[in-house]
């Protein structure tokens, strides 16, 4: 613990900054499964059984997804065409 260095108050409001622009990319699992064009359950299911390694955020109870983590789920997937 001794080695933490505290945050001068210029760092606390970059560091807010950056949470706030991060926090607006975060989906819920019911935006993400909508953005995803899946079922709700599909993507509970896949966090559960380790299907996909789907990046997912933990805040509590609640399960985040950051929508550029979906774009390149998406684009590994990608089979076919030039």
């Amino acid at each position: 613990m001794d080695n933490l260095i505290p945050f001068s108050p210029s760092q606390k409001t970059d560091a807010k900054a950056s949470f706030s622009r991060f926090d607006n990319e975060l989906l819920s699992r019911r935006e993400a499964a909508a953005y995803l064009g899946i079922a709700e359950n599909t993507l509970a299911i896949w966090k559960s059984s380790g299907r996909y390694s789907l990046p997912y955020i933990k805040l509590g109870r609640l399960v985040k997804y950051r929508r550029i983590d979906l774009d390149a789920f998406i684009m590994n997937r990608l089979h076919g065409g030039q």
